[in-house]
């Protein structure tokens, strides 16, 4: 999640602090807690192997949901029915399953109403009237017999009790569940009602049970859902319905089925002409919206029927007020698909929507390109009341948003779409995963767009920023998401993507790390990764032993603090050979990068590996030149996020 209004006041925050030193008196730096030879506690095996990849006996379960669905607008209700067919692939008998109520986090005795502080935040979730759901009934079918089970609710989480054990290796189940719930006017920022003026859009999200995740970790994973942590879902196959007021436009994960029920000839022709067009075509223009001439029937219910294979959610919008365009992707095995836009009047325009579908076809098209293609036919931007939130071929973004603004909310919506839609990382412990692995990509995809139109927009002057905010963070990113704080969460986007960008530019090289980032989508797309993984396969794919580096960046609150502590020369009657001595001075370590200024003019750059401090953190070597040296400068093109600059630079008296 997201998002992107998130970064516009932490940058703010990081411009307002003022420009202290955080200078240290003496080294605390330590060669053995760097370079620790047992960072990984425990051996590869046949689950998870050591090279990272999924194992000859890696398993994961399935969840197919068949969904039928209701909205009420009258009562701002959706009522539902949803069929889980569940598969346990694992090797052990289940006594019981647990499904994931994360509506419940809208009751206002939930864990997340009463971890919400007093001042607030985007997650608040105080003051949802009637919010929840309400249980009708829960049944399962087991080896054609048919059992009414009699639920354990706990805040978002709901226990079925089995009279039988349910065996694995590949035994099935179907779990039925009848439900309702009130739509929260701002659903944590994830979901919810706006209203425009021709009628409200409502963002349909965590709209239906769904089962948790029973993995080769922890078993079933069943930390409550409080707001701030995101998912952790099983993979598998949906077939949805959704009947609204037949005035209604619905978009919705996947592939619409019955068109031909629920649009009408000319908005078909119009997606037909879409789907080869690389230029945006309106489906519903803005002069069209709310008209008579855009349904196939102007009472009662219309029912949208979508599928969509192999994913591991779903979610929809519904209103009376969409305008709605549409326009070809390109993908790089020679299929197209369809990205798509739907937004209300006070979105309209090309300063706002207008340019939507296109920032959705070219960040689909890009990330498709340069990671792994996405593996779905649509995606569909919705503006609504969410800030921005993502979904697997759909995304929410905030319908007020604008410009450079909308860019940076879209191409990290969808990124999301391959952390951890593809890529299918557990959210609700590792966040870093799936937000620092998205940020990261985002940057690429933002210099690319419309050759930079919105470069930097990510990053501005990060490791600078981070230099100064990294002293204050009191946890590390390894720290449960629903155990950060408030005020250190967003180091979960850019501390990450800082760590993957000196990786990659100042430690292996472009080449090494984009070559092994892309094994690591490889080998777990439509999978469940640990940080173990992820850590292990750059390791086996770069060939470098980067324990070091995973330990200081997502173990640690460590800092870095690199100086110049003095210039000798060999001959002290010559200036042909500098001694020249550097210090470690901060927990931290990284390569060293040097620009030397001669006397005479020329200027040379250095570096020097990793290496140098396995043994201390002081380091002394040669140089030759044919002039005395001027000037030395450590981190000369501000790549690391240095505490004490002051340090960086050494001039001769």
């Amino acid at each position: 999640m997201r998002r992107f209004f998130l970064l516009i006041p932490f940058f703010i925050f990081l411009g307002l602090l003022p420009q202290q030193v955080f200078a240290q008196q003496a080294s605390v730096y330590n060669p053995y807690d760097v370079f620790d030879a047992h960072f990984f506690s425990q051996d590869g095996n046949n689950l998870r192997a050591a090279d990272g990849a999924p194992g000859s006996d890696y398993w994961q379960n399935k969840a197919d949901y068949e969904i039928h669905t209701i909205l009420e607008v009258a009562d701002t209700l959706v009522k539902g029915k949803v069929n889980i067919h569940y598969t346990n692939n694992s090797p052990h008998d289940l006594q019981y399953l647990w499904l994931q109520l994360d509506q419940n986090l809208f009751d206002k005795n939930s864990r997340g109403a009463a971890t919400t502080p007093t001042s607030g935040d985007r997650f608040d979730v105080r003051g949802v009237q009637n919010g929840g759901y309400q249980i009708q009934s829960v049944s399962v079918q087991y080896k054609g017999d048919n059992y009414d089970i009699e639920p354990v609710i706990n805040d978002t989480r709901m226990q079925i009790r089995l009279p039988f054990k349910m065996k694995g290796n590949g035994t099935k189940i179907r779990i039925n569940v009848a439900y309702d719930f009130h739509i929260p006017r701002y659903g944590a920022d994830r979901m919810g009602r706006q209203k425009t003026e021709k009628g409200i859009i409502y963002q349909i999200a965590q709209w239906y049970p769904r089962m948790c995740v029973y993995d080769d970790i922890v078993g079933w994973n069943t930390v409550p859902y409080t707001g701030l942590g995101e998912f952790y879902l099983e993979y598998g196959d949906f077939d949805y319905y959704v009947t609204v007021p037949a005035d209604m436009i619905v978009a919705g994960s996947g592939v619409l089925q019955n068109p031909k029920e629920v649009l009408t000839r000319k908005e078909r022709k119009r997606l037909e002409k879409a789907k080869n067009s690389d230029e945006s075509i309106f489906v519903i223009s803005p002069e069209e919206v709310g008209a008579r001439s855009t349904r196939p029937k102007h009472s009662g219910t219309l029912t949208w029927h979508f599928t969509m294979e192999n994913t591991r959610d779903i979610s929809w919008a519904a209103s009376t007020s969409f305008i709605w365009d549409a326009a070809k992707i390109n993908f790089p095995s020679g299929r197209n698909g369809l990205a798509m836009s739907v937004y209300p009047a006070e979105s309209k325009g090309q300063a706002a929507y207008g340019r939507a579908t296109q920032y959705l076809k070219k960040s689909i098209e890009f990330y498709s390109e340069n990671y792994f293609e996405y593996p779905w036919t649509k995606a569909t931007v919705v503006a609504g009341v969410a800030l921005g939130m993502e979904y697997p071929g759909i995304v929410f973004c905030s319908y007020k948003n604008k410009g450079k603004g909308l860019w940076m909310d879209v191409t990290h919506e969808i990124g999301h779409n391959w952390f951890p839609m593809i890529v299918g990382s557990n959210e609700r412990m590792h966040m870093w995963q799936d937000e620092g692995l998205n940020t990261f990509i985002n940057e690429f995809a933002s210099d690319w767009f419309n050759e930079g139109e919105y470069a930097g927009g990510f990053t501005n002057n990060l490791p600078l920023r981070m230099g100064k905010m990294m002293p204050r963070f009191k946890e590390s990113l390894s720290v449960p998401t629903y155990s950060m704080g408030l005020k250190d969460y967003n180091q979960y986007y850019f501390k990450t993507k800082l760590a993957l960008d000196i990786l990659r530019n100042n430690v292996l090289g472009a080449d090494r790390f984009d070559y092994a980032f892309k094994i690591y989508i490889n080998r777990w797309a439509f999978k469940h990764p640990q940080p173990i993984d992820f850590f292990r396969t750059m390791n086996d794919a770069t060939g470098e032993k980067l324990d070091w580096y995973w330990k200081e960046w997502f173990y640690t609150t460590w800092t870095l603090d690199q100086a110049v502590k003095e210039v000798k020369y060999k001959d002290e009657n010559s200036s042909k050979v500098a001694l020249i001595t550097i210090e470690n001075l901060g927990k931290m370590a990284l390569p060293v990068m040097m620009k030397i200024k001669l006397a005479n003019g020329k200027t040379t750059f250095k570096k020097l590996p990793v290496d140098i401090w396995q043994r201390g953190g002081e380091w002394t070597f040669e140089f030759d030149s044919d002039s005395k040296i001027e000037s030395i400068t450590i981190d000369p093109q501000k790549d690391y996020p240095d505490t004490d600059r002051s340090n960086n630079v050494w001039v001769a008296e």
